[in-house]
């Protein structure tokens, strides 16, 4: 799987987590009407990959819940 369609996967998963999307739109500045309009630019894939890389308890739940390995969500290529 592309890393880019990984990431944007990995951004559907925390915006459906109230938890992970209020501590994902605080530490990033970003809004909902931000996101879907940007969703798969690159500085938001980046922000996605920084914000698991951030909080290994997150990178290990999401990296789960897609079914892949951890690391697979902290690298942009």
């Amino acid at each position: 799987m592309a890393n880019d369609t990984l990431l944007l996967l990995a951004l559907a998963h925390i915006i459906g987590d109230d938890a992970l999307r209020e501590r994902f739109l605080a530490l990033t500045g970003f809004d909902g009407a931000t996101l879907r309009a940007r969703a798969g630019e690159p500085d938001v894939l980046q922000a996605v990959a920084a914000f698991l890389a951030g909080h290994e308890p997150d990178l290990v739940a999401v990296a789960a819940a897609l079914g892949v390995e951890p690391g697979a969500l902290c690298a942009r290529s």
